[in-house]
């Protein structure tokens, strides 16, 4: 008992490899809590850097679909490892399922999306769902079965083994949503991330355009049976009383306790928006982490983490079920990051915070109608994830005097009060910007070193309100959103804050990987991820970190697996954040990796097709990698060239050898001259 501390790890550590297989990455978020952790230990801190590329598998969507049809697909998957198979969506929601070892294709369902819909989250699917009937004989055909929700709002249920849809859920395997709300276009209303199943009952949420009116559809969470496709129940987040408002959504991931028999929410904000005059009030229970009685819908608890939202913060990320030691002994807790970067840890059965939340005076002085919340919850134990105000003195610009000026100009002309400013007709800094902080990639949580690990983002967006009258045929500048909020005394744009070259105005770094020890209450370590390699000219490699929007995989091995808004996963030392080891792909992985263990090898795999809301390069590939084998070795060129930097290097030497080259031949022609002369 002379270390209480390491026999404490010591005994988590072995009940964590007990109770996950050490094969598994069944669930998106690799187990039904989201903990994105995995007892793999095969690649560690010493051997990462002989990882090497085990194969690439191309979904084709690259050459059989139209460039502009491309130009608006988010490849966000993370593959399961389940009954053999590597199985993820595509953005077309196309299923698919490759030989773990190889990357071959076993199987591929099309459920045949139309392209002309043109969704308002872009076409996308973070994942399916795995799910076994252990009523069903062992041979039965869809005993094991893949549950995904599409684009144009259909519920498709499949056998994991082959493919083929499960007739008895729906009609031939499928089931439509009922939305209740006629839509303005068919790509109002989508699903977007994968379902989650308790038990026998299945439930998804919905994705549904922002900013478009105040009568918008219902944010509704609906369950249905996951054998025969009926529904079950359904769950308004939003408490209608006395307000005239939609959405509330859960578009995020959800995660299910099966014990307790709960599914945890992360409901997003009311409609419209940036301006809720006609929703007066909190807004309960939008913008909060919600526990429901999976069986019956009934809500357990909910806990608020914005008050009558006007940023667009709606929790984007998926509650992360842990057991953490708080220092007063072991809890089961909701972890839930946020885009503003704060972390709450809720108490599992009560959502009680299990560290004081203090309620803050914010920024008032809404536009016209408003009605604010005079304070928003701030936790006061576990410290903000990144920086939560900036001003004009904070700008950036690689050319001085220009596009430091011209950022400057931006953030200084607009109001700026810090955290939680409202929405103005003058304009409004929104930093950290609506797209975090943390986004849906989540956390990620090891339970052996009680430590959090999360991506943030850093830009800054300018909110701009417009009244009514002259939004009326109003043209956009290039780069701005433009949501007509109907129904509300005011339309609005929203705008990174960019410079002249296309960077963002803020100072870096733009991405950071951040390690929290939540029992101590403070932050470990920050590591930048990413470089402007895939967006500079020439593929300068400058060390900024990128936006971070996806998350990250963790193992016991001591390693963070990552991928960014550049063309390589990484991978950091757990411990330091000291980043050991990149791994060149066909296009930037905006996704969640994964890890898994196939014929006595690990593997580390990312989808890999870039992201149409950033500006990367697009795709269709998903890769993965394994140590290299005896007798093998990383190549030359994954050591040199496909490195960040590396491209721009060699282009940089073979230029300058060119150069020597040309002035060496030209220096012989003339002394040839010259000689021929005399």
């Amino acid at each position: 008992m002379r270390n209480p501390v390491r026999l404490f790890t010591s005994f988590v550590a072995i009940f964590v490899c007990i109770s996950i297989p050490a094969s598994a990455w069944e669930h998106w978020g690799g187990d039904r809590g989201g903990l994105r952790f995995s007892p793999l230990t095969q690649i560690t801190p010493d051997n990462v850097g002989n990882l090497v590329r085990a194969w690439e598998f191309r979904t084709g969507d690259l050459d059989r679909r139209a460039p502009d049809v491309m130009r608006r697909t988010k490849f966000q998957a993370t593959p399961l490892l389940v009954e053999d198979s590597l199985i993820f969506c595509s953005p077309f929601n196309e299923v698919i399922a490759l030989d773990p070892g190889s990357g071959a294709q076993k199987w591929r369902y099309d459920p045949n999306i139309s392209t002309n819909q043109r969704p308002a989250n872009r076409y996308t699917c973070r994942g399916v769902a795995y799910w076994v009937d252990d009523k069903a004989p062992d041979n039965a055909a869809c005993r094991a079965r893949i549950f995904m929700g599409t684009n144009d709002a259909r519920l498709i249920a499949l056998d994991a083994r082959s493919g083929a849809p499960c007739a008895e859920f729906g009609a031939n395997g499928e089931v439509g949503i009922e939305i209740g709300t006629p839509l303005e276009w068919p790509g109002e209303f989508q699903i977007t991330s994968a379902p989650v199943i308790i038990s026998d009952t299945m439930i998804i949420g919905s994705a549904i355009a922002d900013n478009r009116r105040v009568e918008a559809p219902a944010g509704t969470v609906r369950a249905f049976d996951a054998r025969t496709g009926r529904p079950r129940w359904s769950f308004d987040p939003l408490d209608h009383s006395g307000i005239n408002a939609g959405h509330a959504n859960v578009w995020a991931p959800m995660s299910v306790d099966e014990e307790r028999g709960l599914v945890f929410l992360p409901t997003s904000s009311p409609s419209p928006d940036f301006w809720g005059g006609k929703r007066p009030g909190n807004n309960d229970h939008a913008n909060s982490v919600v526990a429901l009685r999976a069986g019956t819908g009934e809500r357990v608890w909910s806990f608020q983490t914005v008050h009558h939202d006007v940023w667009d913060y709606d929790l984007s990320a998926q509650p992360t079920l842990a057991r953490i030691d708080t220092g007063d002994g072991q809890r089961d807790v909701v972890i839930q990051p946020t885009k503003q970067g704060f972390v709450f840890v809720l108490d599992r059965d009560t959502g009680k915070p299990v560290w004081p939340v203090e309620e803050r005076a914010v920024p008032q002085g809404g536009a016209e109608g408003e009605q604010l919340s005079p304070t928003q919850p701030f936790p006061t134990h576990v410290p903000a994830l990144l920086s939560q105000r900036i001003s004009a003195d904070d700008v950036f610009g690689l050319i001085p005097f220009w596009e430091s000026r011209v950022c400057r100009a931006q953030v200084a002309s607009a109001r700026n009060d810090g955290l939680y400013t409202p929405p103005s007709t003058q304009g409004t800094v929104v930093f950290p910007m609506t797209g975090g902080g943390v986004n849906w990639g989540g956390a990620a949580f090891d339970p052996v070193n009680q430590i959090l690990y999360a991506n943030t983002t850093r830009a800054i967006h300018i909110v701009k309100l417009i009244p009514r009258e002259a939004a009326q045929g109003f043209d956009p500048p290039p780069g701005h959103d433009f949501g007509r909020q109907q129904g509300a005394p005011f339309a609005m744009t929203r705008a990174v804050a960019l410079s002249p070259l296309g960077l963002l105005c803020n100072k870096p770094p733009w991405g950071e990987m951040v390690a929290v020890d939540l029992k101590g209450g403070k932050i470990l370590w920050r590591s930048r991820v990413g470089t402007t390699e895939d967006r500079a000219p020439l593929g300068i490699a400058l060390p900024f970190g990128t936006p971070l929007v996806s998350g990250v995989a963790i193992t016991a091995g001591g390693l963070v697996f990552t991928g960014a808004m550049d063309a390589y996963l990484r991978a950091f030392d757990a411990r330091s954040g000291r980043e050991l080891w990149q791994g060149r792909l066909p296009v930037p992985g905006v996704a969640n990796p994964m890890t898994y263990l196939w014929k006595g090898e690990q593997y580390v795999a990312i989808g890999a097709g870039g992201h149409s809301e950033s500006g990367t390069t697009i795709g269709d590939s998903v890769v993965a990698f394994r140590l290299a084998r005896p007798g093998k070795a990383p190549s030359l060129q994954s050591r040199t060239i496909d490195r960040p930097g590396g491209r721009f290097m060699s282009g940089a030497i073979a230029g300058g050898l060119v150069i020597v080259l040309m002035t060496t031949l030209v220096w012989r022609w003339r002394r040839r001259r010259v000689e021929g002369r005399r």
